[in-house]
């Protein structure tokens, strides 16, 4: 869903901006401006949700922008510790993120691969085990924390395909990013290249389609008021026929010169 407001639209191209330079960095290995250009994507995103979304913001938006302080608070805080530290203070804040994105998608639970068509369950779980075999050796007394997140990020990509292709997409690229994180930290020799640049262009990507399509769910009417309003165009009520319409018909099947039907 690309947004309809000319203020958001502008602002999410602010962050596409900002994460087109941010991934120039990383291929420049321009290493002072990367956590600067980092600190910023989310808040761009985060005002462009913002700005799209109707007036009184819904639960589904509030939980969206959470999700994305906390992302940003994820992205930010390593900046102000080292080693193990900052690794747990990365983990903390993304680990809340991607609680509050459980809560969101929640709700859509019943249209997803945890309830429908759950062979496709098969690709997540494997890669979730994957993950673990490969980084449980070596995560030493990271470990809890390292599986209470791998856990909760499994089941956000799993729930976010109940909400549409768009936030199933970003959860999966979400669960891609974090595990090239998890085999980079853990696993000794692990060093594709570019590494860090692929883990920021799949996690630009994963927040953004989970942003749009979230602002597409919780933006789109109800079933019955949009069969409401297609009726409206077509110059009648819902539940009524362009034929009933012409033999002077009213709503329920009653005639219009009849009694109405009681309770």
């Amino acid at each position: 869903m690309v947004p309809r407001r000319p203020l958001a639209r502008a602002l999410l191209a602010a962050f596409l901006l900002l994460a087109a330079v941010h991934l120039a960095v990383l291929l420049l290995g321009a290493g002072a401006w990367d956590r600067p250009t980092q600190v910023l994507l989310m808040p761009a995103l985060a005002l462009a949700v913002l700005a799209a979304a109707e007036r009184p913001r819904s639960r589904p938006v509030a939980l969206l922008a959470a999700a994305l302080f906390f992302s940003w608070l994820g992205d930010a805080l390593p900046a102000l510790a080292s080693g193990d530290t900052a690794f747990l203070l990365m983990v903390g804040g993304f680990l809340a993120a991607q609680l509050v994105y459980v809560l969101l998608f929640w709700p859509y639970r019943d249209r997803s691969v945890l309830l429908r068509r759950r062979w496709l369950l098969a690709p997540y779980a494997g890669a979730v085990a994957a993950l673990v075999w490969l980084c449980a050796p070596h995560a030493g007394g990271l470990l809890v924390p390292v599986l209470a997140y791998g856990a909760v990020l499994g089941l956000m990509a799993v729930l976010a395909t109940g909400a549409g292709p768009w936030t199933a997409a970003g959860g999966a690229l979400f669960l891609a990013s974090d595990g090239l994180i998890a085999l980079r930290a853990f696993v000794p020799g692990f060093a594709p290249p570019l590494d860090g640049f692929w883990v920021m262009a799949s996690y630009c990507a994963a927040q953004a389609l989970i942003a749009l399509g979230a602002l597409k769910r919780a933006e789109a009417p109800p079933a019955g008021a949009a069969g409401g309003a297609r009726a409206r165009r077509r110059g009648g009520p819902p539940g009524v026929s362009r034929r009933a319409r012409g033999r002077g018909a009213a709503p329920g099947g009653a005639s219009a010169g009849g009694p109405r039907p009681g309770r």
